[in-house]
């Protein structure tokens, strides 16, 4: 079911988006995508917006370990990384990461960027992603993903959190809950592009396996080498 937040709501039910007054009107500052309301239009047919900011945050204050179970967890904490798997209007297909140094263009193809690497998340801002959302027409679909790339794979201490910010609208937010410990990728979301208008759609799947098993899962199609950051 999709969300359309230019609606003037009455109480929403519990895990819908909730609303601020302001000055007699309604600000729907945030949504938060569920299970039971999992999609919402981030451009209207025929809109353009600029770029949206997509950010990763996430805890490190996990409960300290002790002999073996320290040495599993490693000495440096989890490195959680963003990234997406993207397909361009014209069937171009490729990956956005920090691993293998591929962090895109914003202007030019792919139309999505990713500004670096936190391998703490220690950085107050977390990780950042941009898409261009001005060039609807050029994008089929992107999948937004997390990755642990260093550390434990438990979801659960992690407390990922993934917030969009389009240009105009509300926050959507999607949180990395239901975790799955053991598995290293999680698909967070789908953005998809009919040409004119673009929703997104939570997924919020847990991959045990590499970004080739992503790829699989969701019939992107590619070929996968091992890379390093």
């Amino acid at each position: 079911m999709a969300i359309d937040y230019t609606r003037r709501p009455s109480t929403p039910p519990a895990g819908e988006p909730t609303a601020a007054v302001q000055g007699g009107g309604v600000n729907l500052s945030k949504i938060t995508l569920t299970k039971s309301a999992p999609s919402v239009s981030l451009t209207k047919s025929g809109e353009r917006q600029g770029a949206m900011r997509v950010n990763l945050n996430w805890s490190q204050e996990q409960p300290k370990k002790k002999g073996f179970f320290a040495k599993l967890a490693g000495p440096g904490g989890i490195d959680l990384d963003l990234g997406c798997l993207y397909e361009l209007a014209d069937g171009s297909k490729g990956v956005i990461q920090a691993l293998g140094n591929s962090f895109g263009a914003l202007n030019t193809a792919p139309f999505v960027q990713l500004d670096g690497d936190d391998r703490t998340g220690s950085v107050s801002g977390g990780e950042n992603m941009h898409v261009n959302l001005d060039r609807p027409e050029m994008f089929k679909r992107v999948l937004i993903f997390a990755m642990i790339y260093q550390g434990a794979a438990n979801w659960a201490a992690v407390d990922g959190v993934v917030t969009m910010y389009p240009t105009s609208g509300p926050e959507v937010e999607v949180r990395l809950d239901s975790a799955v410990d053991g598995a290293r990728i999680c698909a967070i979301a789908m953005l998809e592009s009919t040409g004119r208008d673009v929703t997104v759609n939570r997924l919020v799947q847990y991959i045990s396996g590499s970004q080739a098993d992503l790829d699989a899962a969701y019939g992107w199609g590619m070929r996968w080498q091992a890379g390093s950051k």
